[in-house]
């Protein structure tokens, strides 16, 4: 028993050795993606903020695409990689926004509400998915979180359209109504699951990364 014991701790791999899978890398690089939006939203920077956004969901998408079209990872790699996903999905979908909420509310005590209802919403929309997976194993129940940074991009090509006052009750209104759609028993389709989707997304990410680049020079 204590040579079957010995034997299985020397067989489990090293936590960094998980860096060498590609859609971990992946993974890691949405990640640094993130921070990027989370340090621009900070400074006030949004057009750099939404860039990161949006190339954070770009990577998301790429990790899952690759990890099902590569051959030989084992059912270690893919437990992983999904647990990492996971994780990193709570800050790119649920801290970021909410992040991005309370600075465009300059940390005014009310967007508190709002930011926290939109990580929760995000943390239990996270849980659901990991117990109970795909609805049917084909759609999502409730709206996906990568939804939130699309929309949220999306809706900012308009912010010069209104004062700084009108935008922010224009972005506390659809941070809920996110957070409302994401712990929503509505059926959504698996959108990175179709290769005419992540087309899509590729262009729609390198169209909205000009358009913000654009607005930074």
């Amino acid at each position: 028993m204590t040579t079957t014991i010995k034997t299985k701790q020397e067989l489990q791999p090293t936590i960094l050795s998980y860096i060498n899978d590609l859609p971990n890398l992946c993974s890691l690089a949405g990640l640094a993606c993130t921070i990027l939006a989370i340090y621009f939203s900070i400074l006030g920077i949004y057009s750099a903020a939404m860039i990161g956004m949006i190339w954070a969901v770009a990577f998301d998408w790429a990790d899952g695409l690759i990890a099902r079209r590569m051959k030989g990872r084992t059912g270690n790699d893919r437990a992983f990689g999904g647990q990492l996903d996971v994780l990193i999905d709570i800050v790119s979908y649920g801290v970021t926004p909410a992040i991005l909420l309370l600075s465009y509310g300059k940390f005014e005590p009310i967007f508190l509400v709002a930011a926290f209802i939109m990580l929760a919403a995000s943390a239990i929309r996270l849980s659901y998915f990991s117990t109970f997976g795909l609805s049917g194993g084909k759609k999502y129940t409730g709206l996906a979180l990568d939804n939130n940074n699309i929309i949220l991009v999306f809706i900012f090509l308009f912010e010069s359209l209104f004062s700084a006052d009108i935008f922010s009750m224009i972005l506390y209104i659809t941070g809920l109504g996110l957070a409302a759609l994401n712990v929503s028993q509505i059926k959504t389709p698996k959108l990175s699951g179709n290769p005419i989707n992540v087309y899509l997304l590729s262009f729609y990410t390198l169209t909205v990364t000009g358009v913000y680049a654009w607005k930074l020079i």
